[in-house]
């Protein structure tokens, strides 16, 4: 045993220096895979309202990936605040705290409202048959949007309050969390969204004050001049075009799998492995571009063209936790189908497809968290703002691609 201890430790060493870190790290995503199986099993218990709502699929990554989003990139942010000592909890809506909890109610509203008119686009263009109105797209978005919304808000708010108390490190948890959280509360609320649908005039209205909204929204944040918000300003600034951005590109992710439809009604307990997929890949991306961004702040990795050691330290953790993540997320989705007496391909190519796509993809996302995090600071941005939603949005794109190219590959569908 004596002889085993230098090996587990170098073992242990080899996801990052801090030992603490790494264990905060391992629970968040312990429990974000526990989380985004239950959001998977709900997708797949849903697969007869999926054949009923032509073009419901497409709006499920796009919505889980506006979860964190908006709320990983808070919760970056906030992170930094508390690493550099400028974090307090306030009810006033002046101050950092107080503008960022506006900004993310805000940014949520119009980003789901954003969601739906592109995804009514991406549905006829990608030739969707028989697809929800525009209108019932906003209902649908909004509606679930918000609900799953006010949920995560509170956690992210919870973490922080948690991470001065107990000393978390916010950007090892806020991402896993976050996405956990999303996941579990934004299938459920799409679901839920999806009710006022059969109601026609129920979903002519709610789209209708949907679109008002995020209209007068728009128009009053045009007039933020006028007020003393600066950190409000800078964040809507900001974000708006990267979440404009990041929701359509993760909107074909939707498309590609949405075009597969018959292959997941097929094999059901492929279903669950979307949201879990998705969910644990944009936590290891949403890490690895937190870690990153405080850096930057901190001056602890310099904005260089090759990353630094420290960069690659964090780079290199995230990438070795990617195969038993994957291994973790195909073993979980197969047990939970079998519980539920879901059909499926069997163990071995739901293990198989997982971790195929899942290097696939994460492979591609250290290259995005990285250079995108340096982009941003490029162009003056704000790497917090910035980071998690283009990570996720190429997460999104890329993932669909390789989960699909897995599937074919290993004759699953």
């Amino acid at each position: 045993m004596d002889r085993l201890r230098p090996v587990i430790a170098r073992f242990a060493r080899s996801f990052g220096p801090d030992p603490a870190a790494v264990g905060q790290t391992l629970v968040a995503l312990a429990l974000s895979i526990v989380a985004t199986l239950l959001a998977g099993l709900t997708l797949a218990s849903a697969e007869g309202r999926l054949s009923e709502l032509p073009g419901l699929l497409l709006l499920v990554p796009a919505a889980i990936a506006q979860r964190g989003n908006v709320f990983g990139a808070m919760g970056s942010r906030l992170g930094t605040a508390i690493h550099t000592g400028t974090f307090r909890i306030s009810t006033r809506p002046d101050t950092l705290f107080g503008q960022n909890v506006l900004a993310a109610i805000g940014l949520s509203w119009v980003a789901a409202t954003w969601l739906a008119i592109m995804a009514k686009l991406l549905a006829v263009s990608f030739g969707v048959s028989n697809s929800m109105s525009v209108l019932d797209f906003l209902a649908v978005s909004v509606v679930g949007g918000m609900l799953a919304s006010l949920v995560v808000l509170a956690i992210t708010v919870a973490l922080a309050a948690g991470s001065t108390r107990y000393g978390w490190d916010l950007d090892n948890v806020t991402a896993p969390l976050v996405t956990a959280v999303g996941d579990l509360v934004t299938l459920p609320a799409l679901m839920l969204g999806s009710l006022i649908v059969t109601e026609n005039w129920a979903s002519e209205v709610l789209g209708a004050i949907a679109l008002s909204v995020a209209v007068a929204l728009l128009a009053a944040w045009f007039r933020l001049k006028q007020l003393k918000l600066t950190i409000l300003r800078r964040i809507i600034a900001e974000s708006l075009p990267v979440l404009a951005i990041a929701s359509t590109v993760s909107l074909f992710a939707g498309a590609t799998i949405e075009n597969r439809l018959g292959s997941f009604l097929d094999q059901p307990a492929l279903l669950v492995l979307v949201p879990t997929y998705f969910g644990m890949a944009g936590a290891l991306g949403g890490i690895l571009s937190s870690r990153l961004s405080t850096k930057l702040h901190l001056g602890l990795v310099p904005p260089s063209a090759l990353p630094s050691r420290s960069a690659w330290t964090d780079i290199r953790s995230v990438a070795l936790l990617a195969i038993p993540i994957f291994t973790a997320v195909g073993l979980g989705a197969n047990a939970g189908a079998s519980l539920l007496g879901i059909d499926g391909p069997g163990l071995l190519s739901m293990v198989g497809v997982a971790v195929l796509a899942g290097v696939g993809a994460i492979a591609v996302v250290v290259l995005v968290a990285y250079y995108g995090t340096l982009g941003a600071v490029r162009f003056g941005l704000d790497p917090d703002t910035a980071g998690i939603p283009l990570t996720n949005s190429v997460l999104d794109l890329v993932g669909a691609f390789t989960l699909v190219a897995a599937i074919v590959a290993l004759g699953v569908a």
